[in-house]
């Protein structure tokens, strides 16, 4: 699906300076366009035009300086140049342009022209380095990108209010939506699983809200951020060519689904899935690197959940977790081992006699671990990046697995009868400041062996405490508060 792969004739993965120059003389390409992510979480754009090959040689091979004070909180004034370098592999034809286009995503490099080491982008390369280098094993992640699409209400054919889990049209009205922003991800390089509606559903005043979700498949970690990061800028550009709205934010209104930015993990070892042992049980590994989740969870959430309405979400007795546990299709739990085809029986003879599963289809490579509370507030490359922290320090720990036995349950947590299992776990942060202070207790494990910047930490905390949580704690108990405060971070 990726076109430039098809027409270049090579994975992405191997793209040199050289095809991309071919590739514009041959198709006429009249610009390029620089992207690259900022504090914000957005991506930002550099315009070039062509002038001619020696000068298309150059930007390719230089990049170009950005002021970085305008970028990050971090950059002073004072010394505030980068250099965005592009990277090749990450090439796509823009579908959004008015002019021929190739777009590229690109690393920031400092003053001396190293690798910004405060840059989430380049944070997440150390994490994954770190986690290869310690474990033998590379970090692979794909997300489930839910949001909701905004539009005026036309009275026509109404989905159940929060029946939409899988709707099909005509109840489900962005159906056809959804399958156009997967054909574009797809064509500029993104690794589609699948499509649907998701459970929100909903109507206030004269405008209609329905929740969709996308889901990627495994990659490495460092492409699959980038395939998140581009799918949040092809979603919203399709949108507001269509005269809709969307948006990624965790929570619009009480009582309604809130949406969540769900991250499955594997950890593979020569191109074998890790996360299974021999008897396609969830293997030693696997339970170590889940234990590193457990102890980190709280501090997670300053990566993964990082403005108020994130808190508006992760509220007790809601599908959303709020404690502290890890089971087996447990979705009441912060981390879920889902169903992984590894039962002893070949379904598709059951359902299609005398077809066989061939032995080429492995169905042990799909099994993965999720964890469910992160939102779209997230810096995709800073949660990648703690995700394989804490996988690395889980697999390190020497009490890995009693911190697994203890943080497993098997139960629904917030039924009533289930009450003394459910105090016995840890809580989430509740909030933008105490998810701070979380960060900060255990700051040193993300920062050791250089992975995470302590001018990055500390960045964090200072925007975090920033917030006033008298406010938050207003708009939960107040409808059209929490509307207003929405509002403002609508295009988180």
């Amino acid at each position: 699906m990726n076109r430039l792969e098809r027409e270049l004739g090579r994975p992405a993965a191997d793209f040199t300076r050289d095809d991309l120059m071919r590739y514009v003389r041959e198709q006429g390409i009249e610009m390029v366009n620089f992207m690259y992510p900022a504090a914000d979480g957005r991506l930002k754009t550099l315009n070039f035009v062509i002038n001619d090959e020696e000068y298309l040689r150059n930007i390719l091979t230089l990049g170009e300086r950005v002021d970085g004070s305008s970028l990050f909180p971090f950059v002073s004034a004072g010394s505030s140049d980068l250099y965005v370098v592009p990277r090749y592999r990450t090439a796509f034809l823009d579908p959004f342009a008015p002019l021929p286009t190739l777009t590229m995503l690109c690393s920031y490099c400092d003053k001396d022209g190293r690798l910004l080491e405060s840059s989430p982008e380049y944070t997440l390369h150390k994490a994954c380095e770190e986690f290869t280098r310690a474990t033998g094993m590379t970090f692979e992640a794909m997300g489930e990108l839910e949001y909701y699409v905004i539009a005026p209400d036309d009275g026509r054919f109404g989905a159940t209010d929060q029946r939409g889990y899988h709707e099909s049209a005509p109840f489900a009205k962005f159906n056809d939506f959804r399958t156009r922003c997967m054909h574009t991800i797809a064509s500029i390089g993104g690794r589609i699983k699948y499509g649907h509606s998701e459970v929100g559903n909903f109507t206030l005043g004269a405008t209609v809200y329905e929740q969709n979700e996308i889901e990627f498949l495994p990659v490495d970690a460092r492409d699959a951020a980038d395939q998140l990061m581009l799918a949040k800028w092809v979603i919203r550009n399709l949108a507001w060519r269509e005269g809709l709205d969307v948006t990624f934010a965790p929570k619009i209104t009480t009582g309604k689904a809130g949406s969540g930015l769900h991250i499955h993990m594997r950890m593979m070892r020569d191109g074998r899935n890790c996360m299974l042992d021999a008897d396609r049980r969830i293997s030693a590994e696997a339970r170590r690197a889940i234990a590193g989740l457990m102890r980190l969870a709280p501090a997670l959430t300053a990566f993964g959940n990082t403005n108020p309405t994130s808190y508006f979400r992760l509220v007790p007795h809601q599908e959303a977790p709020t404690n502290v546990c890890w089971g087996d299709r447990n979705r009441s739990v912060l981390v879920r081992v889902p169903l992984g085809w590894t039962a002893d029986a070949d379904m598709c003879a059951a359902v299609n006699p005398g077809q066989a599963t061939p032995p080429e289809v492995d169905p042990t490579q799909k099994q993965t671990v999720e964890i469910r509370s992160a939102d779209g507030t997230a810096d995709i490359y800073q949660l990648l990046a703690g995700l394989a922290v804490a996988l690395r320090y889980g697999l390190e720990m020497p009490d890995g697995e009693e911190v697994a036995d203890r943080t497993y349950v098997d139960v629904n947590i917030h039924d009533e009868a289930n009450s003394a299992r459910l105090s016995a776990l840890d809580s989430l942060p509740v909030s933008c400041a105490a998810s701070a202070g979380c960060l900060e207790s255990a700051r040193a494990v993300f920062e050791e062996r250089g992975v995470f910047a302590p001018a990055m930490i500390d960045g964090i905390v200072a925007r975090l405490r920033s917030y006033d949580p008298a406010e938050a704690e207003a708009a939960l108990a107040d409808p059209a508060k929490m509307l207003r405060m929405v509002e403002r971070y609508m295009h988180c």
